[in-house]
């Protein structure tokens, strides 16, 4: 699968902006600051194909980036304090109506923080990916910023987390390029099934 041919598509504000799936999707969930952006500038090998931002919660909309066989798909980053409710309101509505939509999700990539235990926010996704039955995985950034010691102990904690369900996850760096091979293989899996 070519990963470098991608183009920046389209941007929707609401759901009634959401462009015709025609193409197996693969969704980029996660908190704001999670390293959406960084993950999805590493897989394609572009410095700036989606914008990272030092404020979290920036990505306002969900953005739609082409590929040949497949579309990307960026939603909002949830749980940021410092938006007004009815901002975060018109963002639920956004990812809600996003996924009540019957889109061709090939993938979700659920993203956290290694450094630290799943939010509640996380797990409530997580939850909501269980209940809808879509197949997910979860790719823990920001795996660089802790030493080996701090990595096993975080890998038994998501062991512990996710283990029961069989919920695969896979230490990411967009820094160190860590796990990158593994994640583009489950895109490439999931798009050609």
């Amino acid at each position: 699968m070519n990963f470098q041919k991608v183009e920046f598509e389209f941007a929707a504000g609401r759901k009634e902006q959401l462009p015709r799936a025609d193409l197996p999707e693969i969704v980029f969930s996660g908190r704001s600051n999670v390293g959406k952006s960084s993950l999805l500038n590493r897989l394609v090998n572009r410095k700036a194909l989606a914008r990272v931002s030092a404020t979290p919660g920036k990505t306002a909309t969900i953005n739609f980036y082409r590929l040949p066989n497949c579309r990307f798909v960026d939603l909002p980053g949830y749980g940021y304090a410092k938006v007004s409710k009815s901002e975060k309101d018109r963002w639920a509505s956004l990812v809600e109506g996003y996924f009540a939509q019957e889109r061709p999700i090939a993938l979700v990539i659920q993203l956290v923080d290694m450094r630290h235990k799943p939010s509640a926010d996380d797990l409530h996704m997580i939850d909501f990916l269980l209940s809808m039955d879509v197949p997910f995985a979860v790719v823990c950034t920001k795996s660089d910023k802790l030493n080996k010691s701090e990595t096993a102990t975080q890998m038994e904690l998501f062991e512990e987390i996710f283990g029961s369900e069989d919920i695969p996850f896979y230490p990411f760096s967009a820094v160190k390029g860590t796990g990158l091979s593994e994640v583009q293989g489950l895109i490439a899996s999931a798009v050609e099934v």
